[in-house]
């Protein structure tokens, strides 16, 4: 089992404001071996220079975030999720990425019928699952906060996440387990445990869930020890799930994003080693 502090690896998301070279540059100084990169990044800099940075600082990629949005219903707004999702598992291929994050999409504009955008996003995953398999990349269902089911997740839940990922085998489809999505829900933590059980958990993301709840309740991913939730619980159900991958640190907000990045990052690996590393190797939490 690799060394819990080894694991950590720095989303991109967490220092926004910064460009690829940046992150890479910012993740290799600290000492980090891994990030976790998102497409609007690694587009800016252009796949393979990103991908040569990246093996040039010493790094690994994490995962690749995000593909998705496939609720669409008119015929071409399928074949443009399709094709964008392809784009996606090409890039997260030439990265080295093992996970592409999928965050699935909402309902489309003036749509209420969201078992039917389930449906959809069903048959999307038939389509991409080959292609996922054939790239060596897996599809990460991250399933959402219930707050962003109509416009950025149909998928609520961990158990509705690992139900579609069941029609693929393991190295094709699998789930995130996201504190900040997860830790309401009185099922995630026997959905964790199923999720290890069939192979399924492609990554752990790490933030805290901020009250109040920001006017943007995207903004309201905070650093671990900022907000409610039980990171000991969470890291020893993952653990025990048998998740031995890296832990990556997600944040959304605009007062970090609006602070020193080098500080955000000193105080990530303080706040990861105090809250986070030491219950990787846990035992199995007592239920919440």
């Amino acid at each position: 089992m690799r060394d819990a502090q080894r694991r950590l690896s720095l989303n991109s998301k967490t220092v926004d404001r910064l460009s690829l070279d940046e992150v890479v540059e910012l993740a290799a100084d600290t000492g980090l071996e891994a990030v976790g990169l998102w497409r609007d990044r690694v587009q800016e800099a252009g796949v393979e220079q990103a991908a040569r940075r990246v093996r040039g600082a010493g790094l690994r990629v994490s995962s690749l975030c995000r593909g998705g949005f496939l609720t669409a219903s008119s015929p071409d707004g399928v074949r443009a999720a399709l094709d964008d999702n392809e784009r996606a598992l090409d890039e997260a291929a030439a990265l080295g990425a093992p996970e592409l994050v999928m965050v699935v999409g909402g309902l489309p504009e003036g749509d209420r019928d969201l078992v039917a955008a389930r449906h959809r996003v069903a048959e999307r995953l038939d389509a991409l699952a080959p292609l996922a398999l054939a790239r060596g990349v897996r599809l990460a269902l991250e399933p959402l906060h219930p707050m962003f089911a109509a416009d950025r997740a149909v998928l609520s839940t961990l158990e509705q996440a690992l139900d579609l990922a069941a029609a693929h085998p393991p190295a094709a489809v699998g789930v995130v387990v996201d504190t900040f999505h997860v830790f309401w829900d009185p099922a995630a933590e026997e959905s964790v445990a199923r999720a290890g059980r069939e192979g399924r958990i492609s990554s752990y993301q790490v933030c805290d869930f901020n009250l109040p709840i920001a006017a943007d309740a995207l903004l309201s991913r905070g650093m671990m020890g900022d907000g409610v939730i039980d990171f000991a619980h969470w890291s020893a159900a993952v653990a025990s799930a048998g998740y031995t991958g890296d832990v990556e640190v997600e944040i959304f907000n605009a007062e970090v994003w609006a602070r020193d990045p080098d500080q955000v990052v000193r105080e990530m690996k303080e706040r990861y080693a105090a809250l986070v590393a030491p219950h990787l190797a846990a035992e199995a939490p007592q239920p919440v």
